[in-house]
């Protein structure tokens, strides 16, 4: 992904999160003001992700970076990521924000790139959508980062896009399903709309209704395969967007049953990647 991936008032909170009232130990040491150099390189194999954070935080806090690899970029365990060179007093300040924002989005950014590598290895081109299940406060960053791994947002927020829930059509028991398309096309004609179903049946009469995208939530690959054949064979154009404890170990299930897209929020949960640094005069 290009572009900032936090803003500057973003990266001011962070610093000041690590370093309210300063770097304590650094100051009463005295060696602030000497200059320094760190490097940080990859302890695991991983796909880098928050390095453009990274390299704003060390400016930020008053020492110059420079990137060598680049976001989106899988490398090598040993691979170098950065190298700065500043005051210690700066290159202290922002060595673990720096550091722990790169290990967790690089985390996110690998499982991501996992999960799209599982789905090419089937042959088909089917893109890997993550949800907006992002911690909270930390959805630019890491969205930033499933994009990094080659996935797509599915959702950024309820502002975006129109995907309609059982928790909605509760208050609306009696509604036909053609009735709920109508009021959202009128309310806003230029965006599809979505619906979440549980069962086979649920899908075919919602694409009979006129939905543009059906959401199979924890459907099993034979009851997806079932349920986009029989809209395929009724002449419904929906596309099915597969949902529901996805992972790397049965996504190409999935993909192979015939999902349009791979809706999952796996890559959140990811481990984070280990990045050493090193750090001295």
């Amino acid at each position: 992904m290009t572009g900032p991936w936090a803003t500057h008032a973003e990266l001011e909170a962070l610093l000041q999160e690590d370093a309210p009232h300063g770097d304590l130990t650094t100051a009463a040491l005295g060696f602030g003001d000497e200059p320094g150099r760190t490097r940080f390189t990859a302890r695991d194999p991983m796909v880098v992700a928050g390095l453009d954070v990274a390299i704003r935080l060390i400016d930020l806090a008053g020492a110059t970076a420079r990137a060598i690899a680049r976001d989106g970029d899988r490398v090598d365990a040993g691979a170098p990521l950065i190298e700065a060179q500043g005051p210690a007093g700066s290159l202290h300040l922002a060595w673990k924000q720096a550091q722990t924002t790169m290990e967790i989005l690089s985390g996110v950014a690998t499982a991501a790139r996992e999960l799209v590598d599982a789905v090419a290895a089937t042959g088909r081109v089917v893109p890997v959508a993550c949800t907006r299940k992002t911690f909270p406060g930390g959805r630019r960053l890491e969205v930033a980062a499933i994009r990094a791994g080659g996935c797509v947002s599915h959702r950024l927020g309820l502002s975006e896009t129109i995907l309609v829930f059982a928790e909605h059509r509760a208050f609306l028991p009696d509604t036909p399903l053609a009735e709920l398309v109508r009021r959202l096309r009128a309310a806003a004609p230029e965006k599809k709309t979505e619906i979440e179903v549980a069962t086979p049946d649920e899908a075919l009469a919602a694409a009979r209704a006129g939905f543009d995208v059906i959401q199979t939530e924890k459907f099993t690959p034979a009851a997806l395969a079932t349920t986009v054949e029989t809209l395929r064979r009724e002449g419904l154009a929906a596309l099915v967007a597969a949902a529901g404890g996805i992972t790397p170990a049965n996504v190409a299930d999935h993909v192979r049953a015939g999902a349009d897209v791979i809706v999952t929020s796996w890559p959140y949960t990811a481990r984070p990647r280990d990045v050493s640094v090193r750090l001295g005069p």
